[in-house]
């Protein structure tokens, strides 16, 4: 007989998967590998869910890692900006290219009709590696020999077929959003050969136990049930509360629903919120709409007692550093004290030359 995992064990094993029930005393390049990478909309959030998550970590940390190109900026899962070590980056690139190429077509539509991929990649190797140019300097030279073509959807088409990492600092701590770019082939070498079953298992070890559609919602593709059917064969099957197979890797343990917690804050984006058909193991139904707001954004948000309950947000203004919280429902005494010393740890960690330091609950 199957064996049923509560809401509260699917929780409590996330958060131990991703390092949130206690900080792990592992490298920052070990701890990416593990997540499967980290999501990078904006340069910051990432470095803030590597603190969140390990012991004693330090910015320039990672700066080292992008700078030696130890852990690269590239457009990956879902078509959306991650760190990816570069070990990774190339094992898991092949798998993830035909989702990349959809995007291309989802975003665009008739505007990337006509287009001439080959062409434009043919003349955007030599240009980027040249030059690594911001991705509007690529826009305006694929401009220059198709001027009756639209450039974003040129430029788009390139970074879906040709795949791209962005050159440091461009993805380092407070650069902002402007980016150069170059081919990952120069920068890393050849791409290996494709690793479904690999991608599978090592996002069921970060974010499992799942099932085949919270690893498609996950990884942006479809229909790949009857790929995976041999590495199914290899794991362990439970089912959730409402009756959903889940699948995991027989050696690692479901950990106690009652397993202790402490006050985590999680970055924009982090790909815990993101990472499953239903968010509900880490983010009540009734919350979502508080996290998940306009335009695709994903706020930074706290787990108490290891699920989302309140939002926050830094502002910085000359000397003096302030980290709002909006708690969803009211805490008691020693919560927010909880909440408070660790929201004061990070705000320490974001703005380290401020004099002045608080945190407020609004």
């Amino acid at each position: 007989m199957t064996e049923t995992i509560t809401l509260r064990q699917l929780n409590r094993t996330l958060l131990s998967r991703q390092m949130l029930l206690e900080r792990c005393d592992i490298p920052p390049l070990a701890a990416i590998e593990r997540l499967a990478g980290m999501q990078s909309q904006i340069p910051n959030p990432p470095y803030i869910g590597l603190w969140t998550r390990l012991a004693e970590f330090q910015k320039v940390e990672l700066t080292a890692l992008l700078q030696s190109r130890e852990v690269v900026r590239a457009p990956w899962i879902r078509s959306t900006l991650h760190l990816v070590s570069a070990p990774d980056h190339q094992r898991f690139q092949s798998v993830i290219q035909p989702a990349l190429a959809r995007g291309l077509r989802s975003f665009f539509g008739k505007r990337a009709r006509d287009l001439d991929i080959p062409r434009l990649i043919e003349i955007a190797i030599p240009f980027l590696e040249a030059e690594t140019p911001a991705i509007g300097a690529l826009r305006d030279e694929l401009q220059r020999h198709f001027p009756q073509h639209d450039k974003q959807a040129m430029a788009y088409a390139v970074r879906s077929f040709l795949p791209l990492l962005q050159v440091p600092p461009s993805g380092t701590w407070g650069v902002g959003t402007r980016a150069t770019y170059t081919s990952a082939a120069s920068w890393l070498g050849e791409a290996q050969p494709s690793d479904l079953a690999g991608l599978f298992r090592r996002y069921l070890a970060a974010f499992g136990p799942a099932s085949v559609m919270d690893f498609q919602t996950w990884c942006g593709m479809t229909s790949l049930k009857a790929a995976l059917a041999p590495v199914i064969k290899t794991l362990v099957a439970y089912r959730s509360e409402d009756g959903a197979q889940l699948l995991d890797l027989p050696e690692l343990p479901l950990l106690p629903e009652d397993a202790p917690t402490s006050i985590r804050f999680l970055p924009e984006y982090d790909n815990i919120l993101i990472a499953h058909k239903s968010r509900a193991r880490i983010l009540p139904e009734q919350h979502r709409k508080k996290v998940f707001v306009s335009a695709g954004r994903v706020l930074g948000s706290v787990l108490i007692d290891g699920f989302v309950g309140a939002i926050w947000k830094a502002r910085r203004e000359k000397d003096r550093a302030r980290l709002s919280i909006s708690l969803f429902e009211a805490a008691d005494a020693k919560c927010q004290q909880a909440i408070e010393a660790e929201g004061m740890r990070l705000l320490r960690f974001i703005d380290e030359d401020a004099s002045d330091c608080r945190v407020e609950f609004v």
